[in-house]
């Protein structure tokens, strides 16, 4: 073998290692790249999460009463979100209608973790200033079954705070509540062995519930729009962040600890 092919062989191992090199180099910068670009996306998808995270509380939306909106007080709304909650199962689906101080307290306790977030909750609500939450769907009254299709005959509770005391009002919310619910079916009755049309076993899921939130002077008119769910007015008392000079009963179709139907 002769000096000269030594040498080429030489060289071509030193050209290889040099190219070796630039691409391990190549490779690294590229790497670092990606990290950074990985470290970016994490720390603009946290700083997202913290501000998703923000508790959002009624003091953040003022009163409209020209819409007849009358916020009920932090404790009242607490206690309205617990009660409609209570026994709700995974995959539970609950709707508050016209009433966006009990749904804004929801959000707050699954901030803090003490309701599951399993339990899938629906906010029908005229004020589009609610719709910074995804669980929003725009709701009219006036227009009781304009709905998406979607959503018929699909929820296991409703609380609803029809916005104006009128017979048209209270009617077309309970028509509202008729088209959302499954089968209007008491608590009482719900733990039956009967299966529904997914056939599972009705004893395993939560119980139908129904709240009714407005006046005293519409009393007769709920029971008889609700009594097929057994609807009845209660004794619990409602209050409101600044007050109102109406009379306000809650009516529910099951009585809990702190819900008790009138004697």
């Amino acid at each position: 073998m002769s000096s000269s092919m030594v040498e080429d062989d030489t060289d071509d191992e030193l050209q290889l290692s040099s190219a070796a090199l630039e691409a391990l180099n190549s490779f690294l910068v590229e790497k670092d790249e990606r990290q950074k670009r990985f470290e970016d996306l994490k720390a603009t998808l946290e700083k997202e999460y913290e501000e998703r995270q923000k508790i959002i509380t009624m003091e953040d939306f003022e009163e409209d009463w020209q819409q007849s909106q009358f916020w009920y007080d932090s404790a009242t709304a607490e206690m309205l979100a617990e009660e409609i909650l209570d026994g709700a199962i995974e995959g539970t689906l609950v709707g508050i209608v016209s009433a966006p101080s009990v749904f804004v307290k929801i959000q707050e306790l699954k901030a803090a973790e003490r309701i599951p977030d399993s339990i899938k909750v629906r906010l029908l609500e005229f004020d589009k200033r609610f719709d910074l939450f995804p669980e929003f769907i725009h709701y009219d009254f006036q227009y009781p079954l304009r709905l998406p299709s979607e959503l018929k005959g699909k929820f296991d509770r409703i609380l609803i705070d029809p916005p104006f005391l009128s017979n048209d009002c209270q009617t077309k919310s309970a028509l509202t509540a008729r088209w959302l619910m499954k089968p209007w079916v008491a608590p009482t009755r719900a733990a039956s062995t009967s299966h529904d049309s997914d056939g599972r076993d009705t004893a395993e899921q939560s119980p139908t519930r129904i709240i009714i939130c407005t006046g005293q002077v519409v009393k007769e008119l709920v029971e008889k729009l609700f009594r097929q769910a057994g609807v009845r007015a209660t004794t619990l008392e409602i209050r409101h962040s600044k007050g109102l000079s109406n009379e306000f009963l809650c009516y529910s179709s099951f009585e809990s600890k702190r819900i008790k139907w009138e004697g």
